[in-house]
């Protein structure tokens, strides 16, 4: 892009892309950043477009995996992304009625995870769904690496808990576990009308950065409002992990919610 005959470079991405975008900045490029993650986990914005495509993608595949774990009273494990941050999971988790959600912001036990599916079947309810985010922590362990990336920003491929979750289950419940993958599939499809509008509030502020000159900065979402952070602040100083992510507040207002709504996080 060029902005009266100058050079420009637009970086769209997650704190790994949006730190080479400051890299770039730091050279002297003409970068301006627009952040652009399923994950939802930069501390320097509210929101990032793609996550609210990815919540609906995960919703509408919780209800198809709900009418096949009633109809066969099963224990249906649902993996999905997020890495080290459990929006996608806490999110879809409550709005896909999920009845025990697993993040890796609250550590979980297989305990506390067949004590609600147990109490699941007492109550005459014999099949439930466990949303699990890949990152996810056993209490006293720490998140499953499928594989390493060695020349990778981020370079932990997470993978597998909920494989592991079923495996582990099967002897403490009595209902058949299945465990499901979602994958690549939460990066695609139709985008949500929510991702397009903010995708567009998105894009015109940093045209509008572009034509004041003001580069080496990020568009941001700030109470609801469209304002820019500098690169060099781009992972912030919110409440973040040691990655530099924006994490779930475990006495947070939406997993109070979750909670009174009868979800476990399986921590005790």
């Amino acid at each position: 892009m060029k902005k009266e005959g100058v050079d420009v470079l637009v970086v769209l991405g997650g704190d790994g892309t949006l730190t080479s975008a400051r890299d770039f900045a730091r050279k002297g490029v003409n970068v301006i950043g627009v952040p652009k993650t399923i994950d939802n986990d930069l501390p320097s914005t509210e929101s990032t477009f793609g996550f609210d495509t990815a919540v609906n993608t995960v919703v509408e595949n919780l209800g198809r995996l709900h009418t096949t774990a009633e109809s066969h009273h099963r224990v249906i494990v649902v993996e999905v992304m997020g890495r080290s941050a459990g929006w996608i999971a806490l999110h879809a988790g409550i709005a896909g009625s999920a009845d025990v959600i697993l993040i890796p912001e609250i550590p979980f036990t297989i305990d506390g995870i067949a004590k609600k599916i147990n109490e699941r079947n007492a109550q005459g309810k014999p099949f439930s769904i466990v949303v699990v985010t890949e990152g996810a922590i056993e209490k006293g362990g720490s998140a499953m690496v499928a594989k390493v990336v060695a020349d990778s920003p981020d370079a932990n491929r997470f993978g597998g808990v909920a494989g592991y979750i079923a495996n582990q289950l099967e002897s403490r419940i009595d209902n058949e576990v299945r465990h499901c993958v979602l994958g690549h599939i939460q990066r695609g499809g139709e985008t949500s009308a929510a991702d397009r509008l903010l995708s567009v509030r998105y894009g015109v502020r940093a045209a509008g950065l572009i034509h004041e000159g003001k580069f080496g900065n990020m568009v941001c979402q700030r109470n609801g409002q469209m304002e820019y952070v500098s690169l060099e602040d781009v992972i912030g100083s919110a409440k973040v992990s040691t990655s530099g992510s924006k994490l779930v507040d475990p006495d947070g207002e939406l997993v109070r919610a979750a909670k009174a709504l009868g979800i476990s996080f399986a921590n005790a």
